[in-house]
């Protein structure tokens, strides 16, 4: 698709931060969305203050129930009639050094970030099929599956991201004889609440640019991703430079 004016998108984890300004993004493109979150009460307010309610649904629960994933679906299709885009946003990221991450921890973040993202893509990618004219997943990934830092020690969460990673390029190829275009954006760190309590401008020395990176930047980059009808299978960093300047 060249223009999201009119297609539907599901976007995952919404309800705050990136994910809520991905979802205003495609309504100011003339979009219908479809918002998820894990509290159903702060979702209804969200869905109220997008100020757009003729073109929202919203659909509470957590992606790591397969059965949140077959909700979104059917929601934008009985809303909306179909599901033109999915957007993966939800996840959970939290540093913790290796040897003190739990066994429970470690479920957490695969379940949440990579289950979650693998069974919700299931579901849409069956009803993209079914409507026969393509679609496009845009993944939300990090740089930091390439290039860690030594002071951010956060291999559970990292371990899950890069299994989207992977699930990205696997499905690219999959699915591109359904015209099912697969891509990832690649945050560097971004200001959002999931780094609430952190100095994160801290953190602005790490890129090129120095500074960090703001929602609506990586909001672009979805929408970008979304409308470039002949990109799949690409993996783009919204980092302001961090791995360009790594050595």
């Amino acid at each position: 698709m060249d223009n999201v004016n009119g297609t539907t998108t599901i976007v995952t984890g919404s309800s705050s931060g990136i994910g809520l300004d991905i979802a205003r993004a495609f309504l100011r493109k003339g979009g219908n969305v479809v918002i998820n979150g894990r509290d159903p009460g702060k979702l209804s307010r969200i869905a109220g203050e997008l100020d757009a309610e003729t073109r929202v649904a919203a659909v509470p629960g957590d992606i790591g129930n397969g059965e949140t994933g077959k909700a979104l679906v059917r929601a934008a299709v009985e809303r909306f009639g179909r599901v033109d885009v999915l957007v993966n946003n939800a996840g959970t990221f939290e540093p913790k050094p290796f040897v003190d991450v739990t066994e429970e921890e470690l479920d957490g973040y695969l379940n949440g970030n990579l289950r979650g993202t693998y069974l919700t893509t299931q579901a849409a990618v069956k009803q993209m099929k079914r409507q026969g004219d393509g679609g496009a997943i845009v993944n939300i990934g990090t740089v930091l599956i390439d290039h860690a830092i030594g002071g951010l020690p956060a291999s559970a969460p990292l371990v899950s991201k890069g299994g989207i990673h992977a699930l990205t390029n696997s499905l690219a190829a999959e699915l591109a004889p359904d015209k099912i275009r697969v891509n990832m954006v690649a945050p560097g760190v971004v200001r959002s609440p999931l780094h609430a309590g952190v100095d994160i401008d801290a953190f602005g020395g790490i890129a090129l640019l120095g500074r960090v990176g703001e929602v609506e930047e990586i909001s672009e980059a979805v929408l970008y991703l979304t409308e470039a009808a002949f990109v799949t299978g690409h993996i783009l960093p919204v980092d302001g430079g961090f791995i360009t300047g790594r050595s």
